[in-house]
């Protein structure tokens, strides 16, 4: 019989002790870094995309709607669908979403028109397949205009207007491949929403990528993936949460 009790005991309680710290570390990293962090209800917005796509006509109040101007805001509605993902949300380490995802409530490719925003000059690169650009010089002031944009140059940027596999183009012929500064009003048709990724056999959901990009100092376009490159199109289109964290137009305000 041992009588005094298990040798081992005494270190037990320390290991046990450190274990129980890194598992809380463990579980804190995983909240701060691999669960989406997103602020004002994001998280609400991106966890019902599937909600959306299993029935559109459920929720007419998520959804805006393309050429709508939604109170004072200078820009179009580009396309009409719910806005999924929004400014700075976030669904992997690291990563901060550059504009508005804009998911159709049509269910199919090359369905849901997909308009310009406002005034400009269209680019579309020689490889763009599924993207196109527009410059708009010296932008006006409007109400909860950012720092730093009026009087001074900003881009539109639309993307995923491309079949699965990236073959077929949904841009409109008028902009083919190549095309430099070619001048468009609001509201002209750019093409309409495709699945395109970028990367064949890994479609997205069905839905334009929307963002307001900031130019270079010598006047081209800075790389929209990043977040710094970017501005919240949120005031450009008049968008704003509602009690639920969904982005809705203020058509009214």
């Amino acid at each position: 019989m041992q009588i005094d009790g298990n040798p081992q005991s005494p270190s037990r309680l320390p290991h046990f002790l450190i274990a129980l710290v890194v598992f809380i570390i463990a579980g804190g990293f995983a909240l701060r870094f691999l669960v989406p962090q997103i602020v004002g209800g994001g998280t609400a917005r991106m966890f019902n995309i599937r909600t959306w796509f299993a029935d559109p006509s459920a929720h007419p109040e998520w959804q805006i709607n393309l050429n709508d101007q939604c109170g004072a805001a200078p820009m179009l509605i580009p396309t009409t669908g719910y806005i999924g993902v929004g400014y700075g949300d976030s669904f992997r380490p690291g990563h901060n979403h550059t504009g508005y995802d804009i998911f159709s409530p049509d269910g199919a490719e090359n369905v849901t028109p997909i308009l310009a925003a406002y005034d400009g000059y269209l680019t579309r690169e020689g490889d763009w397949r599924s993207s196109v650009i527009i410059r708009h010089p010296d932008f006006p002031d409007f109400p909860g205009a950012p720092a730093g944009v009026p009087g001074n140059q900003i881009w539109t940027y639309y993307t995923h207007l491309a079949s699965a596999d990236g073959t077929i183009s949904y841009i409109v012929p008028e902009f083919p491949f190549g095309t430099e500064e070619v001048f468009v009003k609001a509201g002209t048709l750019l093409g309409y929403q495709g699945t395109w990724s970028g990367t064949p056999g890994n479609p997205v959901g069905l839905h334009l990528h929307f963002s307001v990009v900031k130019s270079t100092l010598d006047g081209g376009y800075m790389n929209e993936t990043e977040i710094a490159n970017t501005y919240d199109p949120a005031p450009f289109l008049g968008v704003t949460p509602d009690e639920d964290g969904f982005l809705i137009c203020r058509e009214n305000e």
